[in-house]
């Protein structure tokens, strides 16, 4: 049994993780994924000559996947080669005026005095450089820290840090007691979207979402977009030896009173292994893959975050003036964020519009794509999707032609939905896993580790950090680390 290989369970970004670290360290890894090509949710698709990423837009922190390849001998900057966006974002709100975020504090700062004036400016420069000191408490202790264990938070020094910066008041107070220009606020705020709460509920803590990407920098890959990413992490962990089975579902986990015994697949077939990392969704592999231990406290009342209406679009020529991200924020700021959590659609949704035009390989010649998020409810939510699905495209198509995009009626599109995401194996219909509210953070989130099922190990977005793309990656990486230890 000790000759048995470690299995990973999903090729999305924690199960390659994962999987280059344990290939890296000389172990014998099986990958196997009941989709065709390696990605999870950081996928891929094609309507005609277009293709679309299906999964995140946002890279930050690429430091993370410098990690994780270093760990294999390979340098990110060759293996898969990024640029840094700038602006990182276009910020567009409602009365016509925009903040670009760019790179460098003192141009950033010139920014917010164009738009809101030398006073703000300063105070801007002085939240910039809060949200830096409660990046340096938070990340040892709530990112990149294996929170598997109660112990892990018995940092009294660093908890008592983030208390002092005001990590566990509300977000929406926090900005407010450092800015005064509610565009400023907004641009600051609307993170905890990527927490699934409002604002008002979110922890100050995830202002460090805000430094990540306002301050640190997003990236985006410069050949093959953001879908690159797990194809460089997939040819690395195979180059190191990994095994990968495509297009192949797991039945069940096996296990005894021992822990661990392999996996029995769809059709029969068993691995044996005294190692799992699972990293598809949790709630769905509970109910029939997981043993009965996999499951405690913290999986019994899962509360999902909202999901998104998604429209890709093939353009034949690139809409004028446009960034790589532009976030347009809606007039009905409390509003829309208390009808999405009240699982209603936003009364003025705020739009996040991509058109990667870094991307040569995402359109023919002369053709770009675009796409348009709507932050939507969940389907545990109270919109009937198949009756009001269309209508709600449409509002998304009006809204992207009066805000200068043009007519996208007749584009050639893909379109993702909560009903979509469902049918993607995203339970609740959302791709964003479990919010962010204390009782589902750090600890309180789903272990990595059944304390039950000794070799089971979990990894992804419902696991901590949580949801993201540097903390799916440091998710992956911390399994593989458990299970080096236990080998030690």
């Amino acid at each position: 049994m000790d000759d048995d290989p470690i299995v990973v369970v999903g090729a999305g970004l924690a199960g390659l993780a994962a999987a280059v670290r344990l290939a890296a360290a000389g172990r014998a890894v099986r990958v196997v994924e009941a989709r065709d090509e390696p990605g999870g949710c950081c996928g891929t698709a094609r309507v005609g000559p277009y293709r679309f990423d299906t999964g995140p837009s946002v890279l930050t922190m690429p430091e993370v996947l410098a990690e994780i390849l270093g760990a294999a001998g390979e340098d990110l900057r060759t293996r898969l080669p990024l640029r840094r966006l700038d602006p990182s974002y276009r910020i567009a709100y409602h009365d016509g005026t925009h903040l670009d975020v760019v790179e460098g504090e003192d141009a950033m700062v010139e920014r917010v005095a164009a738009l809101c004036g030398p006073a703000e400016a300063e105070r801007y420069r002085r939240f910039r450089r809060h949200l830096g000191e409660m990046f340096e408490a938070a990340w040892p202790v709530f990112i990149n820290a294996d929170t598997t264990r109660l112990r892990s938070l018995a940092r009294p020094v660093a908890l008592l840090r983030l208390a002092r910066m005001g990590g566990f008041r509300r977000l929406d107070r926090l900005a407010r007691g450092h800015l005064t220009d509610d565009r400023l606020v907004r641009a600051h705020t609307f993170q905890s979207l990527y927490v699934g709460l409002p604002p008002r509920r979110a922890l100050g803590v995830y202002a460090v979402i805000a430094h990540m990407d306002t301050v640190g920098g997003v990236y985006f890959p410069e050949h093959g977009g953001m879908h690159a990413i797990p194809r460089a992490l997939a040819d690395v962990a195979e180059k190191h030896g990994a095994r990968f089975r495509y297009g192949t579902r797991v039945e069940r986990v096996e296990a005894d009173s021992d822990g661990v015994r392999g996996v029995r697949l769809e059709g029969g077939e068993r691995i044996p292994a005294r190692h799992v990392i699972v990293t598809c969704d949790l709630p769905r592999a509970l109910d029939g893959m997981l043993p009965p231990g996999a499951a405690d406290w913290r999986t019994r009342a899962p509360r999902h975050s909202p999901s998104c209406l998604v429209m890709h679009f093939g353009l034949d020529r690139p809409p004028p003036g446009r960034a790589h991200h532009t976030l347009h924020l809606g007039r009905e700021w409390h509003r829309t964020f208390a009808a999405l959590a009240a699982g209603r659609p936003q009364p003025d949704p705020s739009l996040l519009v991509t058109r990667p035009a870094a991307d040569t390989t995402a359109a023919p010649p002369g053709h770009v794509t675009l796409s348009a998020l709507e932050p939507a409810p969940n389907l545990r939510g109270t919109v009937d999707w198949e009756r009001r699905g269309a209508e709600l495209q449409d509002r998304l198509l009006e809204r992207l032609g009066a805000l200068g995009y043009g007519d996208l009626s007749g584009a050639p599109r893909l379109v993702l939905d909560p009903p979509a995401w469902d049918r993607l194996g995203h339970s609740a219909g959302t791709p964003f896993a479990l919010d962010h509210r204390l009782t589902q953070t750090a600890w309180f989130r789903p272990t990595g580790a059944p304390r039950r099922v000794p070799g089971l190990h979990l990894a992804g977005m419902f696991t901590a950090p949580g949801v993201g793309v540097p903390p799916v990656l440091i998710s992956g990486r911390l399994a593989a680390e458990r299970v080096l230890e236990s080998a030690r």
